[in-house]
């Protein structure tokens, strides 16, 4: 498989990740954003949302940046994700990621932003202003 060198975007602000019961009514405030996700599984409902989003009686865990991949992606084209979260992964920067029907987001804890941006640079990844 050849290497796939991606561009992608930081979406402004930062980004909370919180979950909720299986059967919680989605609050107003997750889909307030440019980029928000509410999935819901048999064993939660995830939210991801602008941290501001956040009411303050709710605990807001860590901070998180979004990356926005430059997309669209056929669903043919195989190893595009991988490409871009291995070097993290193999450099032990956590991520969360979220697959739409266009492209991908990489949400990264603030405090390993640093590092990876230039981990995603030496990966041969170019960031876009």
């Amino acid at each position: 498989m050849a290497a796939h060198q991606l561009k992608f975007r930081l979406l402004p602000g930062s980004y909370a990740i919180l979950r909720m019961a299986p059967d919680a009514a989605p609050p107003d405030w997750a889909s307030n954003g440019e980029f928000t996700s509410l999935t819901r599984t048999p064993d939660e409902l995830s939210i991801v949302c602008p941290q501001q989003n956040i009411p303050q009686n709710i605990p807001p865990g860590p901070r998180w940046i979004c990356l926005k991949l430059e997309g669209p992606f056929a669903f043919s084209q195989t190893g595009v994700l991988l490409a871009f979260i291995e070097p993290l992964s193999n450099n032990r920067v956590p991520i969360f990621a979220i697959s739409t029907y266009d492209t991908d987001y990489v949400l990264i804890q603030e405090q390993y932003w640093h590092a990876a941006r230039q981990i995603l640079r030496d990966a041969g990844h170019e960031r876009l202003p």
